[in-house]
């Protein structure tokens, strides 16, 4: 069945392995008839920093992350690729979720359930695609998965994607062209799959 997914490659340098399998994850999908759309965090410019701006007087998104804000709305399927660098994900990347899913688009404040926001992004699911230089044993054992956590419950969750799965691939930083390519083809399939 086609399906609406927006990929995000949340890695902020213009040269990664998340944007090289955000890429074969995108042209999978389009070849299996889904319609997809891409952004690299990358290319985006905006403030990541949402300063003295609250929720009563929002900080004016920039164009770029009006465009971020279509393309979640538009979508169907959100699929994240991402580094871990210290337990969370980038900078930047954390900047566009504090920006972007915001009251009145992502949740609604006024609407409470068990003391919870109305999540707005209801209906839609995601993929997670993480790459780390720790093992999966290793951050499942003595990390508990706690960025998976965040962003499962506390990110998409809280804005009503759901279920989010979760891709890791370990060791990042200098993967073997054999592990590369495995990677690829892992993530060729999700991309046909839309999943």
């Amino acid at each position: 069945m086609k399906k609406r997914i927006y990929v995000l490659n949340g890695h902020p340098g213009g040269t990664s392995l998340s944007k090289r399998l955000s890429e074969v994850y995108a042209q999978a999908a389009i070849k299996a008839g889904h319609d997809v759309r891409l952004t690299h965090l990358h290319d985006l410019t905006f403030d990541p920093d949402f300063g003295e701006g609250s929720y009563k007087t929002l900080k004016p998104l920039e164009d770029d992350l009006k465009a971020v804000v279509a393309n979640l709305g538009w979508s169907e399927h959100v699929v994240l690729l991402t580094p871990m660098w210290w337990g969370g994900v980038p900078a930047k990347l954390k900047g566009l979720f504090d920006r972007v899913l915001l009251p009145g688009f992502a949740f609604d404040p006024r609407q409470k359930r068990l003391g919870l926001p109305k999540p707005l992004l209801a209906g839609r699911t995601a993929r997670l695609i993480m790459t780390s230089d720790t093992p999966d044993w290793f951050f499942r054992l003595a990390y508990g998965r706690a960025m998976v956590r965040q962003l499962r419950g506390q990110v998409f969750g809280f804005v009503g994607i759901k279920p989010l799965r979760v891709t890791h691939f370990a060791a990042a930083s200098h993967p073997a062209p054999k592990d590369v390519e495995r990677w690829s083809e892992a993530v060729a399939v999700l991309g046909r799959a839309a999943r």
